[in-house]
C-alpha cells in the first residue's frame, strides 16, 4: 500500500513538472526578442528631423532676425548707408561786391535734394568713424542789390564729410549718437545765369561739422537712419571778369544743414 500511494505522488508530481515545462517553452517561443522590440520602436522626431532653429540658420540677419542674430552694432562692424538727403543752406552772412566797391545785398542759394552713400566703422562698440558722399546743385543768385536780384548761376558741390560719433547703446535696437568731423567742398560743373553774369567761378571751402541722430535695427542686419548734420563753411564766388564794370564778387556763409533718412545694412 506504500508502495502504491508514493507512485500515485510522484506520478502527480512528474505531471505538473511537465505541464510548467511546457507553458514556460511556449512563453518563450511567443513573446519577441529585445533587439526585435527595439528595431520596430517608432522613432522620434529629433532622430528624423534636425532642429528648428538649425534649418533656418542660413536665412538669419539678412531678412530675419533669429536667436544668432547680433543686436545692435559693436566694434569691427561695417555698415553702408543709402539715405535721401537734404541740403538746406543757411546764407547766414553775405558781403557783395560790384567792380571791387562794396554794395547792398545778399547771396541766397537754393534748397536741394539728393542721394546720399555712407560708409560706417566702428572702432570700438561705441566709437564709429563715417565717411558721407553726396553732390547735389543749387542755385545761386544776388539779393537787394542796387541792380535788383541778380541772376548768378548754378554750381554742383561735393563736400565730402568725415565724422566721429558716439553711440550711446551699441547692443541696442536704438542706438542714438552725437559726432563731430570736417567737411570740404568742391563745386564742379559751374553754369553762369546769363545777361549780367557771363562766367562763374566758386573757390574750394570747407569747415567743421556737427551731427545727432540715431540707428534703429529693422531685421536681420537692416537699420533704419535718421540724421541731421550743421556744416559750417564759407563759400567765394566771382563773376565775370576782374576790372570790368559787372564785376561781381561774393562771400557767402553757407553753413548748410543736411537732414537725412535712409536704410544702411551691416555687413
Amino acid at each position: 500500500m506504500t508502495f502504491s500511494i508514493k507512485s500515485c505522488l510522484a506520478a502527480i508530481t512528474g505531471s505538473f513538472l511537465s505541464a510548467a515545462t511546457f507553458q514556460v517553452a511556449h512563453a518563450q517561443q511567443a513573446a519577441p526578442p529585445a533587439s526585435a522590440a527595439y528595431v520596430n520602436a517608432p522613432l522620434t522626431t529629433s532622430q528624423v528631423m534636425p532642429p528648428k532653429a538649425a534649418m533656418s540658420d542660413h536665412a538669419c540677419g539678412i531678412f530675419k532676425t533669429c536667436s544668432s542674430t547680433k543686436i545692435g552694432f559693436g566694434k569691427g562692424d561695417f555698415i553702408v548707408r543709402l539715405s535721401a538727403l537734404g541740403v538746406l543752406p543757411q546764407d547766414m552772412d553775405s558781403k557783395v561786391w560790384l567792380a571791387n566797391k562794396p554794395i547792398s545785398g545778399h547771396i541766397s542759394t537754393t534748397n536741394q535734394v539728393m542721394p546720399e552713400l555712407t560708409f560706417m566703422y566702428f572702432l570700438t562698440d561705441n566709437l564709429s568713424v563715417d565717411l558721407i558722399a553726396a553732390s547735389s546743385r543749387h542755385e545761386v543768385a544776388a539779393q537787394g542789390t542796387p541792380l535788383g536780384k541778380i541772376d548768378v548761376g548754378s554750381a554742383w558741390v561735393l563736400p565730402p564729410t568725415i565724422t566721429f560719433a558716439w553711440h550711446f547703446r551699441p547692443h541696442k535696437r536704438f542706438n542714438p549718437y552725437i559726432g563731430v568731423g570736417g567737411t570740404l567742398a568742391w563745386f564742379h560743373n559751374m553754369s553762369p545765369a546769363g545777361g549780367v553774369v557771363q562766367k562763374l567761378n566758386v573757390g574750394f571751402t570747407g569747415g567743421p561739422s556737427v551731427n545727432a541722430g540715431f540707428d534703429y535695427q529693422l531685421v536681420g542686419n537692416w537699420f533704419f537712419n535718421f540724421d541731421v548734420k550743421q556744416i559750417f563753411m564759407r563759400m567765394h564766388a566771382w563773376a565775370n571778369d576782374n576790372g570790368s564794370p559787372t564785376f561781381i564778387k561774393a562771400h557767402n556763409a553757407l553753413n548748410p544743414t543736411l537732414v537725412a533718412a535712409g536704410i544702411e545694412y551691416r555687413f
